[in-house]
């Protein structure tokens, strides 16, 4: 495993899309590994969370740039 994480980049997309690449990039990662999810779509602060809580994926940071958000998501 690597210090940084696979980046998917889900910018232009509206939901369920980034939520939906992001659960198809995961299945394939080794638990443990990290995933940081680029998204704009407004939706994405409900969305993320709810599917990391779902799915028994740990969301380990949120934050938000001037045009979009930046997710970093733990596959277990």
């Amino acid at each position: 495993m690597t210090d940084e994480p696979d980046t998917l980049d889900a910018l232009g997309l509206l939901c369920p899309l980034p939520v939906l690449k992001a659960r198809k990039r995961l299945k394939s990662m080794a638990p443990g590994a990290q995933l940081r999810l680029l998204a704009d779509d407004p939706a994405a602060v409900i969305d993320v969370p709810h599917f990391c809580n779902e799915s028994g994926h740990r969301l380990v940071s949120q934050s938000e740039t001037d045009n979009h958000q930046i997710y970093v998501i733990e596959r277990r």
